[in-house]
């Protein structure tokens, strides 16, 4: 045989074992082959290892709803090219600390609905990740070791677990935070100046914590800011100036708190797009409740819910509306 046709023939030979392992797709998985890169998605509820065999241009994989309960920098070598990693609801208690040294261009990674524990420190600071989710895992403190010194995060989600605190520390590593999720978790307060550095937030979510008061300059270096929720907590008063320069803000809410008044000037300033939810507080009609009943009768429409903003007491106007009352009935 000519020598030209055997090297034709293994040419095409190894052509197309190159696309076959390109295009394969481990068991208990599905695989599509977009031109960006293979999306792979583990869903089976029987699998408890990490799948082999995955396509080596691997982008997005999905592993979840599974038994899995460990993954290694081994296993993620096989993936180089990975830039989204999503392992939520499955069986991890823990994370190697080198875990993320294989993917390089790792952007975004889903750790939802797992048994995370403690996190070794530098388990984040491999890569330049930008999405990093920990909701709902069993997390009791959160460590400024996690992460390298200025890093690339724009959004963490460390909702549903057991913080009692942030340390001031972790934030100032994330100046390029813009999204940042506390909720339900068991925070009683904020440390002074914890969000000084993050001059680009512009979602905070504190709800469903065991807050009690805010400092003054909570948000005094957060001027981007544009949604805070607040809700679920135990406030009981509400510093006047703590939104003063918020000129971006668009939502708060301070439902299913304790208030019983808000202080003069707190809304003052709202731009027309601005949204308040202000339900379910003990609010006490008296002549301490003016500048709430005031606003909002000047500002109906910047109120979501507004006919559930009603009276705890006095008894005599017991579930009246705020907005309906008469100067006359606060004794004013």
């Amino acid at each position: 045989m000519n020598l030209w046709l055997i090297l034709a023939f293994t040419a095409l030979a190894q052509c197309r074992y190159q696309q076959k392992g390109a295009n394969s797709c481990p068991d208990m998985c599905s695989c599509s082959f977009p031109p960006s890169g293979a999306e792979v998605e583990c869903s089976h509820g029987s699998l408890t290892h990490f799948p082999d065999g995955l396509p080596p241009n691997t982008t997005q994989l999905s592993i979840q709803t599974t038994n899995l309960s460990s993954i290694t920098a081994n296993h993620l070598s096989a993936v180089p090219l990975l830039t989204n990693l999503q392992l939520y609801h499955n069986n991890l208690t823990s994370l190697p600390s080198d875990l993320l040294s294989a993917v390089p261009h790792l952007d975004t990674l889903d750790l939802t609905g797992n048994r995370l524990g403690h996190l070794p420190p530098s388990v984040f600071s491999h890569v330049s990740i930008r999405g990093l989710v920990l909701k709902n895992n069993l997390i009791e403190k959160a460590d400024a070791l996690w992460f390298s010194d200025n890093s690339s995060l724009t959004w963490l989600d460390l909702s549903g677990n057991r913080l009692t605190s942030i340390p001031g520390a972790l934030l100032q590593k994330l100046p390029n935070l813009v999204n940042l999720d506390l909720s339900h978790n068991n925070l009683q307060e904020l440390q002074p100046d914890a969000l000084k550095n993050l001059l680009h937030l512009e979602s905070l979510n504190l709800a469903g914590n065991k807050l009690i008061y805010l400092k003054p300059m909570t948000f005094a270096h957060n001027l981007k800011l544009s949604q805070i929720f607040l809700q679920e907590n135990q406030l009981q008063d509400i510093p006047p100036t703590i939104l003063q320069g918020l000129q971006h803000l668009k939502l708060v809410l301070l439902n299913q708190n304790l208030l019983q008044h808000l202080p003069t000037g707190l809304l003052d300033g709202s731009r027309p797009s601005f949204r308040a939810i202000l339900t379910q507080n003990p609010w006490v009609c008296d002549e301490k409740i003016e500048y709430l009943w005031r606003w909002l009768n000047v500002h109906p429409q910047n109120v979501i819910f507004l006919e559930g903003v009603t009276c705890a007491g006095p008894e005599a106007l017991k579930h009246r509306q705020v907005v309906s009352l008469t100067s006359t009935e606060l004794g004013l």
